[in-house]
């Protein structure tokens, strides 16, 4: 089946209408002035192409410049295609500890950068973004549609929100709800002392939990407009790296990895997740097998308008 892609576009063909009536309007015959035996003493010989006859072909170029743009194609029906993936869940914290500076330039703009990194080694995969405090936000559900996804992440901000605590239990309820089993976080542990309830609630739902903790043993301060967060006492708050969520990781199924500058980390990380979820879940999709014809006509366009740009000498008699 033939048709156009653009169909629209080839109403542009009716500005070509009145082209073809100037040239006509523009023919002046001389024979009204001299006469023929007279010209044929004044007018030079044309050795190329006429200039009606350029304009003319200048406008059939343009038509096919209006037929390549409208994309020309051939349907050949359909075909089914079979893919096969991983689903994963990865939430960010944002909780007001991230606003630790003991990670260049914080943790949570350095979660972020990892996250960018591991969306580069997940091919074959569909990827959900929330970001959890005490609340949990979904982001963008499950996409492969990284290039978005990575915008979102990009434009993530923590100077809106005012919410303190890291509760891990919604990212697990939220993570079940989309019924996904692989969970990846990106967190500096919180301030959880006993991981049992995550723990079990991972294991009822069958859920694995990958853990990236962005902290250091030695902690940070957290800025604020006033310097730096202070307790009820006075005393400058020390946020440090909670290895305790190291626990709720490994009794999942899942791994641990602390932070680090190196980017293989990542690729590590990534890599024990695909060895051990191979890629199962396969989804069928439809797509239209089509032939793209707008060459054609457009190697026609080119054709005609450098003809019709440089003149061509004819033979002599």
């Amino acid at each position: 089946m033939f048709y156009f892609k653009n169909i629209e576009l080839l109403f542009l063909l009716i500005l070509t209408i009145p082209l073809f009536y100037l040239i006509r309007k523009r023919s002046f015959d001389f024979g009204n002035i001299f006469s023929q035996r007279v010209l044929d003493k004044v007018k030079l010989k044309n050795r190329g192409i006429a200039k009606k006859t350029r304009a003319v072909l200048l406008i059939v170029s343009i038509i096919f410049a209006i037929f390549a743009i409208s994309r020309p194609q051939i349907d050949n029906g359909e075909i089914k295609v079979k893919s096969s993936f991983i689903s994963i869940v990865t939430a960010i914290d944002i909780s007001y500890s991230m606003f630790a500076n003991d990670i260049y330039p914080n943790r949570f703009e350095f979660a972020k950068s990892k996250f960018f990194t591991t969306l580069e080694y997940l091919k074959n995969a569909k990827v959900a973004l929330i970001g959890f405090t005490s609340q949990t936000f979904l982001v963008s559900p499950l996409t492969q549609d990284f290039h978005s996804l990575k915008f979102l992440a990009k434009n993530m901000r923590l100077d809106y929100l005012n919410l303190k605590g890291t509760s891990i239990i919604s990212t697990l309820k939220s993570a079940k709800k989309e019924q996904k089993k692989i969970l990846l976080l990106f967190t500096d542990g919180g301030d959880n002392e006993d991981f049992k309830e995550e723990i079990a609630y991972a294991k009822t739902h069958n859920i694995s939990i990958f853990v990236y903790n962005i902290a250091t043993k030695k902690g940070g301060v957290i800025k604020t407009k006033d310097g730096v967060m202070k307790n009820k006492n006075g005393d400058i708050v020390v946020v440090k790296r909670n290895e305790k969520i190291k626990e709720l990781a490994l009794k999942t199924g899942g791994g641990y990895m602390e932070y680090s500058l190196n980017k293989d980390d990542i690729k590590l990380l990534t890599n024990a997740i695909r060895n051990k979820f191979k890629a199962k879940e396969e989804q069928n999709s439809v797509i239209k097998d089509t032939k793209e014809l707008f060459y054609y006509p457009l190697i026609i366009s080119i054709l005609l308008f450098f003809i019709s740009i440089f003149s061509l000498p004819r033979r002599t008699q």
